[in-house]
């Protein structure tokens, strides 16, 4: 096999052009949004905190991600043959789990900072100095990284010579295993393990977080402390259980029970869509995000005078 036809969606040619354009609006304002973030927080004096650093980099990580599969989706909806390489394929396989695993791991961390934040005002800026976050931010990138070149490498160490005909609209292992025609029980055991581990180890990580964020909240005497506080961590939260809960859909789940036109339309869910609500999320349900763009676009409109 030299390359792979990607089945994609749909054959219907009308329904091909509607989601066309679904998803070329949906992808722009996932782009516009998580670039706009990210200038947002770099440019904003009153955003230079360990939370709106780890911010900028979910917006990166979710640019990255839609990124990494949709232009070639758009593309593929307007030929005939959607076809992909071998090595463009192995590419995407290689890019996709990379940001997915930078993307479970830097919600952990985000969890953690809201746990210190919390639970340690006084020492947060000891606690969570710049070089810390930094350190966390590379070794989230590494092993995404890692884990990422590992699962495409053994991907594609398979044989593939029945059919090239991957039922996906882009190159995803658990497709790509079902076309293998060699044996994949390692494959298989491998990518539930490690999906496993990351979803499981990322997961305690955010549950034991809230769990005492959630106690320290209950001890606050103050009403307003206690709204103030499940403020700052509702929009996380609302993160957290739409990536989670697609992931552990798609991948934690016995191989009888796969359905890989279901996984399709999971899969449309959390690489077209969720890039798309983070910053949405971000933006209406956090205030001092909204007091930043407020003043950012008060500055440019006195600078266009």
């Amino acid at each position: 096999v030299f390359d792979f036809i990607l089945l994609g969606l749909t054959a219907n040619p009308v329904l091909q052009v509607i989601l066309f354009g679904v998803f070329l609006l949906i992808y722009l304002g996932s782009a516009l949004g998580n670039l706009g973030l990210i200038v947002l927080t770099q440019t904003s004096p009153q955003l230079q905190t360990p939370m709106y650093f780890f911010l900028t980099h979910l917006a990166f990580v979710d640019f990255c991600f839609t990124s990494s599969i949709t232009p070639n989706t758009l593309v593929n909806f307007l030929r005939e043959v959607r076809s992909i390489t071998f090595h463009a394929c192995a590419v995407q396989v290689c890019c996709f789990i990379t940001f997915a695993v930078c993307e479970l791991f830097l919600l952990s961390i985000m969890a953690y900072d809201r746990y210190v934040a919390i639970c340690s005002p006084l020492l947060y800026v000891v606690l969570m100095p710049r070089s810390l976050c930094i350190k966390m931010i590379v070794s989230t990138y590494t092993y995404g990284f890692a884990v990422g070149l590992a699962q495409s490498l053994a991907t594609f160490q398979m044989s593939f010579c029945d059919s090239n005909r991957v039922n996906h609209f882009y190159c995803d292992d658990v497709p790509l295993v079902a076309l293998a025609c060699s044996d994949t029980s390692i494959k298989e055991l491998m990518l539930l393990i490690i999906a496993g581990f990351n979803t499981l180890c990322s997961l305690l990580i955010v549950i034991i977080s809230y769990v005492f964020i959630l106690f320290a909240i209950l001890r606050m005497k103050s009403a307003e402390g206690r709204r103030k506080a499940f403020s700052t961590c509702a929009s996380h939260l609302t993160s957290i259980t739409i990536f989670y809960g697609t992931i552990i859909f798609m991948y934690l789940q016995p191989k009888s029970s796969h359905s890989l036109d279901t996984d399709k339309v999971a899969s449309v869910f959390y690489v077209i869509v969720i890039p798309l609500l983070n910053p949405l999320i971000y933006s209406l349900r956090n205030q001092e995000v909204k007091n930043s763009l407020k003043r950012l676009k008060e500055k440019l409109r006195l600078a266009s005078k």
